[in-house]
């Protein structure tokens, strides 16, 4: 009986602590009128390729468009399809997948869907401040539902967060 309680005890810590640790990811800091230098007038979106296993086909076209309207609303950049452009984004989904996040009563209680992308930005106008990072974003869902059903549920919440994400990293101090 203490052994049971001590290991429902351990499920409900480990449950609260990844809920905070979710809320603590999913607060967002958008970089409004994002500081640009002057002279950077363009960039270019590459299309955001999908590596991972699972390939869900909505992604990739939906961040791609995303982040350049991102681009488009949130800076003054012009974006274009010349290899030319002052600055360039691309990079690749590297993860995509569904994962048990809780079990309760030695069942799936919930699962989290997991998205990584891999972010490449180049400055052509200075080579030392180009970069490559990788951010991760996770999305809970009930176990109650398919991963088809999840996925079409999470599916704009997929591509908000990410791009957002992808966005800030272009423009933090990695």
């Amino acid at each position: 009986m203490r052994a049971t309680l001590f290991f429902n005890f351990k499920l409900v810590l480990a449950s609260v602590v990844m809920m905070g640790l979710f809320n603590y990811s999913s607060c967002k800091l958008t970089t409004k009128n994002a500081s640009i230098p002057p002279e950077v007038k363009t960039i270019k979106v590459n299309y955001i390729e999908n590596h991972a296993r699972y390939v869900n086909p909505q992604l990739s076209p939906q961040l791609t468009d995303r982040l350049k309207q991102k681009f488009v609303s949130q800076t003054r950049l012009t974006v274009v399809n010349s290899d030319d452009a002052q600055y360039e984004i691309s990079g690749y989904v590297t993860s995509y997948e569904p994962v048990t996040s809780g079990i309760s009563n030695q069942q799936t209680a919930s699962n989290n869907l997991n998205v990584s992308v891999h972010v490449i930005f180049k400055n052509r106008m200075d080579d030392k401040k180009s970069k490559e990072s990788d951010v991760s974003v996770s999305f809970p869902f009930s176990a109650n539902i398919s991963f088809s059903q999840a996925e079409a549920a999470l599916l704009d919440d997929v591509v908000k967060n990410v791009t957002d994400e992808m966005f800030n990293k272009v423009f933090s101090d990695w």
